[in-house]
């Protein structure tokens, strides 16, 4: 059999307490695609009837007992429900009296009932019920179309309401208005009061508008016409005596028996009437004003334009002014760099040059004795002149970083030992470091360098003693606090501290102590660049500094990190061991000749074997050709093409070849974590023997 007769969700009910009838019809049923459901007694029966049920299906024997409970389910029913019942009655009692008696006590109840006799077939029984689900489908139909309308009459109502939109209806037939509570205050009448065309919408009318009003609404109602209206007039409130204006829109309804309905809204455009009114007013007002300012105008014209002139002659010669000023503190700015510049590395270049002269003199007279200690002085001189320039870059913020997640705590405290080396036995030095610490992005070497420096400047400022506390924290700064700030971003940072109890500085002073070369120290006992390098490099890691100091209180420095939740950094190395080579082959690309002759030398004396080219356009033919390359250290900052660009050509023609980066200053290798790509790595000048050797040992398998 089809399955497609059966509505699907509308379930059948089946009450035959008595025999296999309920199992029977139940399998029956559902093997058709119905949705079957079995209740023993008039109870349950009565309590299975909801808005899902289709038929029921009951024996007579079923309902031999009470029927008040039936009854009274069947009478909460809504009121478009009327449920089908199919009552299987046997033929020997529909033949006897006590059947007829029976089936007259059951219509009392059960108003919409379809008799069928026992024994019967089963496409007796199927049809008997497909015609009991057609009207019953006909009641959901109608039960949701009365939904549809009762959810679409209150969202009208709950939009009229929220836009304050009145609602009327007019029969001319019956000469019937209707008002609703909004339309009837907009008349000036109470929400209970009675309305009539002519006691109410007539007599409201404001008398200058009434024939207006009254002649669009016999244009509406008249049959030859569209049936629509649409007009702003006033009214007087009938019982407040309120002047109103509305805006009254409609249309005449004619359905197929000629029955006419005029209905539609009304909206209070009081305010909007008012503004208009105000506005034109005030054009008013404005095109009189306007006229009399055309004519003070053409009396000041040339009075403004004189003071023009003046104005732009005024602000030509204090542009020249602020130039010159500018110019005079750009001068001065590098006056003092210049001087600070030459004064120290004329210091420096002086222990260099006199320790190489003494030692030439020495040698051409065949003395060899003390050598070693003016080739100490000259070597720590120019130590001294390596450490100058890696602060000038610091400062400007173009030192090449080896950043990466640090613990800072740990840091610090390795720092213990050299920092109470460095102050003296009259300062204590504690240490506050906040517990849980996330990691900092740095480079540690350079943040050990700051720490240091301040730890320094501290001791310099407690000649007398005092305390020097080392601290740690966090700190989130937010977008209210960057807004205001708009040299840091919103985020966690990890926060250094270096506070003394010293004799502090006064604001005047405060203003400059980031400047290069800015010292409060006397002449010859500083250099005036730690706290710029210390500025230099926050800033260059995506951090900042802050400084508060009161004179006579101390001073407190605190560098503020960016925040890396990531394994702990490695510590600095211990001072490497040269490793010799084996053999390898090394191209060397350096465009400065002193430089590749001495770097040349070492790899030679370290037992490697080297190819020297000057440039891009030496090393590149040698990097295409067949010869075995175990690495290439290359200048970064090479003429024409540079070092990481010569890198990228290199790795496609060798894409495992290891290349070890050497940089005295490139901007774009600032931060090697972007500058470096795989199997890459960066030493910095001037480099140690050792610290070369054992970078090329890392890098190179023997």
């Amino acid at each position: 059999m089809s399955h497609r007769h059966a509505p699907l969700g509308h379930r059948v009910l089946i009450s035959a307490p008595y025999g296999r009838d309920a199992e029977s019809v139940s399998a029956l049923l559902a093997g058709e695609g119905y949705d079957v459901c079995v209740r023993g007694s008039v109870p349950d029966l009565a309590a299975a009837l909801d808005e899902r049920t289709g038929v029921v299906l009951v024996t007579e024997e079923a309902l031999r007992g009470g029927l008040e409970p039936l009854q009274a389910a069947l009478a909460a029913q809504p009121a478009w429900s009327d449920i089908p019942f199919i009552l299987l009655a046997s033929r020997r009692d529909i033949e006897g009296r006590s059947s007829e008696r029976a089936r007259l006590r059951i219509a009392e109840v059960l108003s919409n009932t379809i008799v069928l006799e026992r024994p019967l077939g089963t496409a007796s029984l199927l049809s008997a019920i497909r015609s009991a689900m057609r009207p019953r489908q006909r009641q959901f139909d109608l039960r949701d179309r009365l939904r549809d309308l009762a959810t679409n009459e209150e969202r009208l109502r709950l939009a009229s309401g929220a836009a304050d939109i009145g609602t009327w209806e007019y029969d001319p037939e019956r000469d019937v208005l209707s008002y609703d509570a909004r339309c009837k205050a907009l008349f000036g009448l109470p929400a209970d009061a009675e309305v009539t065309y002519q006691g109410s919408f007539v007599a409201g009318l404001h008398e200058d508008d009434r024939a207006r009003a009254l002649a669009a609404v016999e244009r509406s109602l008249d049959p030859d016409g569209d049936g629509h209206y649409n007009i702003e007039y006033r009214t007087i409130g009938l019982q407040d005596g309120v002047t109103r204006w509305v805006n009254a829109r409609g249309r005449t309804i004619r359905d197929a028996t000629g029955r006419v309905r005029f209905l539609g809204t009304v909206v209070d455009i009081s305010a909007r009437k008012a503004a208009e009114r105000a506005l034109a007013e005030s054009q008013e007002a404005l095109r009189r004003e306007g006229e009399q300012l055309d004519q003070l105008n053409r009396t000041l014209e040339q009075k403004v334009a004189e003071r023009t002139a003046e104005l732009e002659a005024e602000m030509a010669n204090r542009s020249r002014i602020e130039a010159a000023l500018r110019q005079s503190q750009k001068m001065e700015a590098v006056g003092q760099l210049t001087g600070g510049i030459a004064h120290d590395f004329n210091n420096m270049l002086t222990g260099v040059i006199g320790a190489m002269d003494i030692m030439k003199r020495r040698l051409a007279s065949g003395r060899t004795d003390d050598l070693e200690r003016f080739m100490d002085a000259a070597a720590a001189s120019a130590q001294r002149a390596a450490a100058l320039t890696a602060r000038l870059l610091a400062f400007s913020r173009r030192q090449s970083l080896d950043t990466k997640p640090t613990d800072v705590n740990a840091l610090a405290r390795s720092l213990d030992d050299l920092l109470r080396r460095s102050i003296r036995e009259n300062i204590s030095l504690d240490f506050a470091l906040a517990p849980g610490l996330p990691f900092a992005v740095t480079d540690a070497n350079q943040l050990e360098n700051a720490i240091l420096n301040l730890a320094i400047n501290a001791r310099d400022a407690m000649p007398d003693g005092g305390q020097l506390t080392i601290e740690t924290g966090v700190v989130e700064f937010d977008a209210a606090y960057a807004a205001a700030k708009p040299d840091i971003e919103p985020g966690r940072y990890v926060m250094i501290g270096v506070s003394d109890t010293g004799v502090g500085m006064s604001p005047e002073v405060l203003e400059k102590v980031f400047e290069p070369f800015f010292s409060t120290k006397p002449t010859g006992q500083g250099t005036g660049l730690g706290l710029s390098m210390v500025y230099g490099f926050a800033r260059q890691s995506g951090g900042q500094v802050r400084i508060h100091s009161q004179p006579g209180q101390g001073t407190s420095v605190k560098i503020y990190l960016p925040v890396e939740q990531a394994p702990l950094a490695q510590g600095p190395d211990t001072p490497p061991l040269a490793i010799d080579g084996h053999g390898q082959t090394v191209l060397l690309v350096e465009d400065d000749q002193s430089v590749r002759l001495l770097v040349g030398d070492v790899l030679e004396e370290l037992r490697y074997h080297t190819i020297e080219a000057s440039d891009a356009d030496g090393a590149l033919p040698i990097l295409r050709s067949n010869q075995h390359i175990d690495l290439m250290i290359s200048d970064v900052g090479l003429p024409g093409m540079n070092g990481r660009q010569l890198a990228e050509v290199a790795r496609e023609h060798r894409p495992d070849l290891p290349i070890l980066f050497v940089t005295g200053y490139a901007e774009n290798a600032a931060i090697r974590a972007g500058f470096l790509g795989t199997n890459m790595a960066m030493i910095t000048k001037p480099f140690a023997i050792e610290a070369l050797s054992a970078k090329i040992a890392e890098m190179v398998a023997p």
